[in-house]
């Protein structure tokens, strides 16, 4: 696979491109959050493994601006920050894992070729509509009756899995794993919290509700009947 690791620690970076590229892998190595933000942005990489704290630009900003522009590259976070909230925030910024330093390079080969077998995302159309909630995935623009609603990359992300499956009911488990990549219960109301604000977003102040709560279920999101 191709693999670009940003990592600003000389000694640490060296390590990973010798482990990897040892291993089988072509390894670009960037040394700040500038230089992997325009590397990740410009090239085509299989899985990138991007350090959290890094100069110019940290790691999470760089992660994030990467979502936002709509790059899907898998992303393992590595990190000193080993914290739960820390992991959590990680996440939901994007990232598809999470690895806290120190480390065995057995582990970070399985973590990456587990990224790297992931199939690709699905291709689905580029404007999702349902009623007068329309999505632009191209230009990450949401519109509901003509009027623009700005919301947050996560919430974008969750809107789009509702969208997608517009109709049926999916389950906090199925939106933790889909919008999340957990594949776990971290006992956390962060299903529930993007779900409130988003409607708060698509339905407040509206004559018909979109995005519904199906008790002892999960969320639909369907037209008006």
């Amino acid at each position: 696979m191709k693999l670009l690791v940003v990592e600003d620690d000389r000694e640490t970076g060296a390590y990973l491109k010798k482990g990897l590229t040892e291993a089988g892998h072509t390894v670009d190595l960037a040394e700040s959050g500038r230089e992997g933000l325009f590397l990740a942005a410009g090239e085509t990489y299989d899985v990138l493994v991007l350090d959290r704290m890094l100069p110019h630009i940290d790691g999470m900003t760089v992660l994030r601006t990467l979502r936002a522009s709509a790059v899907r590259t898998p992303v393992l976070l590595l990190t000193a920050l080993g914290g739960i909230d820390d992991r959590v925030e990680g996440l939901e910024a994007g990232a598809d894992d999470y690895l806290v330093k120190p480390f065995a390079m057995a582990e970070l080969l399985a973590r990456i070729n587990a990224l790297g077998r992931r199939p690709p995302t699905q291709e689905v159309a580029s404007v999702l509509q349902v009623a007068d909630l329309r999505m632009d995935r191209l230009t990450r623009t949401v519109t509901r009756g003509g009027t623009r609603v700005d919301l947050q990359p996560r919430e974008f992300q969750l809107l789009e899995y509702l969208m997608r499956n517009a109709g049926r009911v999916v389950t906090r488990t199925m939106l933790l794993e889909s919008v999340w990549d957990f594949h776990f219960d971290p006992r956390t109301n962060i299903v529930e919290t993007h779900m409130s604000r988003l409607r708060s977003k698509i339905d407040r102040g509206r004559q018909h509700e979109l995005i519904h709560t199906v008790r002892g279920a999960g969320y639909c999101l369907r037209e008006p009947d």
